[in-house]
Parts: C-alpha cells; structure tokens; sequence
C-alpha cells in the first residue's frame, strides 16, 4: 500500500526506485519480491482497477478519497480481480486492518463495502468462480 501511495503522488518515474523501497522495508526477500510484483501488476491495471472502484462506489469520486484509501483499495481490487490464489474474504479482511492502522475512523468500514461489492460482481461475472455468491 505505502508503494502505491508513493506512486500515486509521485508518478509512474517512481517505478524504477519500487525495488528498493520494498527491499528496504520488507521483512525477507520472498515478502519484497511479492509486494513488488503486486504493486507493479495494480500500476500496470490500473485504469481497470479504478473502474472497478468507482462501479463500487457509486457516490464517491477517486479523487475525492485520500490517497491512503485509494492505494488500500486499488490494490484489494487487483487482488480480488488478478490473484486468484488468495482467497477474496482474505484480501478484503487485509485490506481493513491496513485502513485500520493507516486511515481514518471510517475508512475500515468504506473499504469493506466497496470491496465487498467489487467481490459480490466477480462472482457474478464468473470470474471468481471458487468464490460463493452472496445474496
């Protein structure tokens, strides 16, 4: 997330210093190496993953969201729609302890929701198909 964020302020040219910060504050090789390829895949998807937040929260404008939520939720999102492998309730329950250590009061509950919703439709679009459909 704090990767993200960096980007998100400083721009694509922060890519190329990504490596080094993880490595730098990682706590092994293997968990750096992940969150670079993590946060390498939500940069490269990144219009998809904002599409996706917005379709999730209706009234709310990207730009409107602090930075903090945006980077938690641009990246739940391309966990839920690009890592198969990690269970959907795991990333959305990673993504609330992170907005609670990290944003405000409110945002642990605003991630759930749009979140949830953005699970909710890849299930319905079949593309979480070991996900159960909620109703």
């Amino acid at each position: 997330m704090q990767a993200l964020y960096q980007l998100d302020v400083q721009g694509s040219d922060y890519l190329r210093d990504i490596g080094a910060f993880l490595r730098e504050y990682a706590e092994d090789s293997l968990v750096a190496s992940l969150a670079e390829q993590w946060v390498r895949g939500t940069w490269e998807c990144l219009d998809t993953c904002d599409a996706m937040i917005r379709a999730a929260a209706i009234k709310w404008e990207l730009s409107r969201l602090s930075g903090v939520d945006r980077s938690i939720l641009r990246l739940g999102v391309y966990q839920l729609r690009f890592c198969p492998e990690i269970p959907g309730k795991v990333v959305i329950n990673e993504a609330i302890e992170i907005a609670k250590k990290y944003s405000g009061q409110q945002s642990p509950r605003f991630v759930n929701g749009v979140l949830d919703a953005v699970l909710r439709q890849l299930c319905a679009d079949g593309v979480r198909p070991g996900q159960r459909r909620q109703t």
